[in-house]
């Protein structure tokens, strides 16, 4: 498989990992809002700062915007629901049938 990109598979991918982050993001802010409103105690509080900064690590690893590591962050993010394939349709088939393995690899498809 050839890990160079064209500046349009460049923007592709892009377009791609920044929806994915969007879905992503938006889980946490909705899992958020759910447990804030249903704090009761300053116990709560401190376990929804918990959530948060567990979060943030969580994320922070799997959107690995390195080129050397986008097959890996995409098949990832398609596996937890985070990224719709068809928003990959401009990547060379290569790299798509890359991704494909590691989905299969992983359980999937």
């Amino acid at each position: 498989m050839s890990l160079e990109w064209s500046s349009s598979e460049k923007k592709v991918a892009r377009s791609a990992f920044d929806k994915a982050l969007e879905v992503a993001l938006g889980k946490t802010l909705a899992e958020f809002k759910k447990k804030a409103s249903d704090a009761a105690t300053f116990s709560d509080m401190w376990e929804i700062e918990d959530y948060l900064r567990q979060q943030q690590r969580s994320l922070e690893q799997m959107f690995d915007y390195r080129y050397s590591q986008l097959i890996v962050v995409f098949a990832s993010l398609i596996r937890k629901g985070y990224l719709d394939e068809k928003l990959l349709a401009g990547l060379s088939q290569d790299k798509r049938e890359e991704i494909d393995r590691f989905l299969s690899w992983h359980g999937r498809k």
